[in-house]
């Protein structure tokens, strides 16, 4: 159909791509390959892909939506793990070969002097495996990394966007927050991948011009406020915080044994770390009583600022 904009967007396309390289999926990197054009096009038009745009992508496969991405971007950079694909990529897109970049390894280990040319979106259909860690990941590394339009896992999708007070709502909320907010989002069933997954999966749009701007030492005390907070979910903030600190052995001088034998329900309240985050609730105006999930992500931002203050962090 000449409306396609993925050529590769088929079952038949996608099996004969592979038979021809004498290739299979493999389960062990989590491969299921996009075979439906409507999400594809769906994609872009979420991500609000143009000419201006250096478009990154984690795990193209087999090019599905990277041959899209390359007709409407001013070039994509993709990071492959899979050492059989580069060259199924370069022939599927080799139309485009002067605006395309592949790298071979691990998105995780590839850092912003590795790339070609600085990236303004991440457009993927990522690994579920790996999916969130990759996309917070990349906020942090990419500094030039206006926004995420990614699929994952339904589930994954869900933490991303959930609220305080919600089950899905968590330490990993809490810092993606930090640095992108939900632009928009929907949902892609089993059928349109091959093979189909076991779960269903969603396209999110993540902005980091969404987020509050802040100086990066308050977004990392932050980040760990919030690590601290969901250490024990069912322990009260104060109590979480206490754990989490006499594990990583902060202020380990001044704790008593008690402490740093993680016997923390039984301290001393006059221990130095007890003290130190009473004062930081306190600055802060939150009850220590309270649970990290209802914090909001304005609450952290305050605890971690107030704690760093304090020099907790």
């Amino acid at each position: 159909m000449t409306d396609r904009l993925s050529s590769l967007a088929g079952v038949a396309s996608t099996r004969r791509v592979l038979q021809a390289h004498g290739l299979a999926t493999k389960k062990a990197l989590g491969q299921h390959f996009l075979i439906n054009d409507g999400i594809v096009k769906h994609i872009c038009a979420l991500a609000e892909v143009d000419k201006d745009d250096v478009v990154l992508e984690i795990g193209p496969g087999i090019g599905t939506l990277t041959v899209a991405l390359l007709q409407k971007a001013a070039a994509v950079v993709a990071i492959e793990r899979d050492a059989d694909l580069p060259p199924v990529l370069a022939e599927t897109c080799a139309p485009w070969a002067d605006i395309f970049y592949l790298i071979s390894g691990d998105a995780l280990q590839v850092m912003p002097a590795d790339l070609p040319t600085a990236p303004d979106k991440l457009v993927a259909n990522l690994p579920y495996a790996v999916a969130a860690t990759l996309v917070l990941d990349c906020f942090q590394r990419f500094q030039t990394m206006e926004s995420a339009t990614v699929m994952v896992q339904a589930e994954v999708a869900d933490r991303m966007a959930a609220v305080p007070g919600t089950k899905d709502y968590g330490a990993f909320t809490v810092k993606l927050g930090l640095y992108a907010g939900v632009a928009g989002r929907f949902p892609v069933s089993p059928g349109n991948f091959f093979p189909p997954p076991r779960v269903n999966s969603s396209v999110i749009r993540l902005d980091r011009a969404l987020c509050i701007d802040m100086p990066e030492s308050d977004r990392h005390a932050a980040v760990v406020m919030a690590d601290a907070a969901f250490a024990n979910r069912r322990k009260t903030i104060l109590n979480s915080c206490r754990t989490y600190f006499s594990a990583k052995g902060a202020l380990a001088g001044s704790l008593p044994d008690c402490l740093r034998n993680g016997q923390v329900e039984n301290a001393g309240q006059g221990s130095d770390i007890v003290q130190m985050l009473a004062q930081a609730f306190s600055d802060a105006d939150i009850d220590p009583r309270r649970r990290g999930e209802s914090l909001s992500l304005a609450e952290f931002r305050t605890l971690g600022r107030c704690a760093r203050e304090i020099g907790l962090i």
